[in-house]
C-alpha cells in the first residue's frame, strides 16, 4: 500500500515512521504537530490514516472529521471517513462520503472501485432485511447427512476413529494443514457438530497458558504449540478469541482448536471473540475462506458453531478471562456473565472491547463500544472478588501489556501483525495458588506464499488513500 502523506519537508520524521510500519510512533508525532497547530487538516488527515491502520477505528474516524470540520473541501478527509465508517461496518455513511470524492474526482478509478463495492454492499444488506423472516431460522444442522457422507479412496488425510478425536488424529491434522491439504469434509463437519454442544467451565488449576489472538496465523500457532509444548491433561491451554480473519490460514486454525478443544474438553479452552461474528467474517476473510476452500453452507455452520462459545472464562475464582474488555455500565457480577444469551450475533453495547488508561469511561478508539480505565477495573474487581483480569483484542508491540498497576493485562498471539506490524506475540502462563502471570514471547515464523487478507471483502484489499 502506498502511503500518500501531504507534509512540508519540515515533517519528514512523521512520514518516515509511516514508510517503517511505525504507526504508533507516527501518531505520537502527529498528536504533538497539533498540540502546536490544532487547526491542520492534513495532520488529523494524516492521522487518521495512522489510526486506521492500528485498528484505531474510532480514533481514525473521529480525526477524519475533524479534518472535514476545519476544511470541507479536503477530499482526503472524505476519503479517510468513508473508510473508517466501512471498516466499523457503517456501510450507508461510507457510501455518502465515497460519492462526494467520486463526484469531485470523477477520474479516481481507486475512488469509483471503492464507490461500487461500497454500494453493493449496501443493496445485499438492504435485500437481505427485505426477505428476513420473523420466524427462528432452521440450522444447517438439520440439512447435514454425516452418516451418507462418503470418504473417497483417493483421500489419504486424517480420519477420526469411531468418530472420535485421538491424539494421532490431531497429529496428523496438524501436519496435513501444514502441508497446505485440505480436511475431508465429512471429518470437519463431525468435529463441529460436537462442538455445538462441548462449553464447560474451567475447573480449577494449578497452571494453564492463556494465548490471544491468533487470526489466521496458522504457522505461528504451530510454533507456540512447538515452543509450549502440545495441549494435554497436563499441559492445559486458553485460547481468547479472534481465531480467525485477516490471516489466510483461518480455517487450519480454527480445526485445529476445535479438534483439542474434542480431545481435552476439561483441559482446552476457547473464548469467543469479535471476529466470531458473522459481520466481521464477512469483512475480514473467514467468510470468503471458508466459500473458497469448502461451501457456503460451511460457513453457516461455523457461524452457528461460534454462537456457543462461552464468552469469559474465570480461574480459579481469581482471575477473569474475555476477549474484549470489561462493560459498559457498574454492577455486573459473574452471575450476570453466567446469565447471558450468547447464542446470538454480538449487540452494539454491553462488553466494552477496550480498556485505556483514564479514569472512567469514554468512546473506544475502536469504535465500538466503550473504553475505560483503572477506577472502573478496581471497582469491579473488588465487587466479585477478583484479582486482575486477562484480555486481548489489541496488537501490543511487545506481544503483552501491563496496566492498571497490573490488574488489567492483555496478550496477541499474531505475531508481525498481518505480516506488516514488526510486533511480537505472547504468551501467558499462570502457575500456583496464586497465579502469578509470567509472560512468554515469540516472534513470527514463515508462512507459505499467500498473503492476509486474500479472502477478505474486495473493498478491504483496495488500499487506502
Amino acid at each position: 500500500i502506498l502511503f500518500k502523506i501531504e507534509e512540508t519537508s519540515e515533517c519528514s520524521e512523521r512520514n518516515a515512521h509511516f514508510c517503517k510500519n511505525d504507526y504508533e510512533n507516527a501518531i505520537k508525532y502527529y498528536t504533538e504537530a497539533l498540540e502546536l497547530n490544532s487547526s491542520n487538516a492534513i495532520y488529523y488527515s494524516n492521522r487518521s490514516l495512522a489510526y486506521l491502520r492500528t485498528e484505531c477505528y474510532g480514533y481514525a474516524l473521529a480525526d477524519a472529521t475533524r479534518a472535514l470540520e476545519i476544511d470541507k473541501n479536503y477530499i482526503k478527509g472524505y476519503y479517510r471517513r468513508a473508510t473508517s465508517n466501512m471498516a466499523l461496518g457503517k456501510f450507508k455513511a461510507a457510501l455518502k462520503d465515497y460519492e462526494t470524492v467520486v463526484r469531485v474526482r470523477p477520474n479516481d478509478k481507486d475512488a469509483k472501485m471503492k464507490y461500487q463495492e461500497c454500494n453493493k454492499i449496501v443493496k445485499q444488506k438492504a435485500f437481505e432485511r427485505a426477505i428476513a423472516s420473523d420466524e427462528l431460522k432452521r440450522s444447517v444442522v438439520d440439512s447435514l447427512d454425516i452418516e451418507n457422507m462418503t470418504i473417497e479412496d483417493e483421500y489419504t488425510g486424517p480420519k477420526l476413529e469411531d468418530g472420535k478425536v485421538t491424539v494421532k488424529f490431531m497429529k496428523d491434522l496438524m501436519q496435513w494443514f501444514k502441508d497446505q491439504k485440505k480436511l475431508h469434509r465429512k471429518s470437519k463437519c463431525s468435529v463441529m457438530l460436537i462442538m455445538a454442544d462441548l462449553s464447560r467451565l474451567l475447573p480449577q488449576t494449578e497452571k494453564i497458558t492463556i494465548c490471544g489472538d491468533t487470526h489466521g496465523q496458522y504457522y505461528d500457532l504451530l510454533n507456540i504449540f512447538e515452543l509450549n509444548g502440545l495441549p494435554s491433561e497436563t499441559n492445559p491451554y486458553l485460547f481468547n478469541g479472534d481465531f480467525v480473519d485477516r490471516g489466510s490460514f483461518s480455517v487450519e486454525v480454527i480445526l485445529t482448536l476445535f479438534g483439542f478443544k474434542l480431545l481435552f474438553p476439561d483441559h482446552f479452552h476457547l473464548l469467543r471473540g469479535n471476529h466470531e461474528t458473522d459481520n466481521m467474517n464477512q469483512m475480514y476473510g473467514f467468510e470468503g475462506e471458508v466459500k473458497a476452500k469448502y461451501t457456503a453452507q460451511m460457513f453457516q455452520l461455523f457461524s452457528e458453531v461460534f454462537q456457543w462459545l462461552p464468552l469469559a472464562q474465570c480461574i480459579n475464582s481469581k482471575v477473569l478471562v474475555m476477549h474484549g474488555g470489561l462493560f459498559s455500565e457498574d454492577g455486573v457480577t459473574l452471575d450476570d456473565l453466567r446469565k447471558i444469551d450468547r447464542n446470538r450475533q454480538p449487540p452494539d453495547s454491553g462488553l466494552c472491547f477496550l480498556l485505556w488508561h483514564k479514569n472512567g469511561r469514554s468512546i473506544s478508539k475502536r469504535g465500538v463500544s466503550c473504553q475505560f480505565g483503572p477506577d472502573v477495573t478496581e471497582h469491579f474487581l473488588k465487587q466479585n472478588k477478583l484479582q486482575y483480569i486477562v484480555r486481548s483484542h489489541e496488537v501490543k508491540a511487545e506481544g503483552y501489556e501491563v496496566t492498571h498497576s497490573g490488574k488489567c493485562i492483555t496478550v496477541f498471539s499474531a505475531p508481525n501483525y498481518c505480516d506488516q506490524m514488526g510486533n511480537k506475540g505472547a504468551y501467558i502462563h499462570l502457575r500456583g495458588s496464586d497465579l502469578k502471570p509470567e509472560f512468554h514471547q515469540f516472534t513470527a515464523v514463515p508462512h507459505p506464499n499467500v498473503k492476509p487478507m486474500a479472502y477478505a471483502n474486495s473493498l478491504l484489499q483496495l488500499g487506502m488513500m
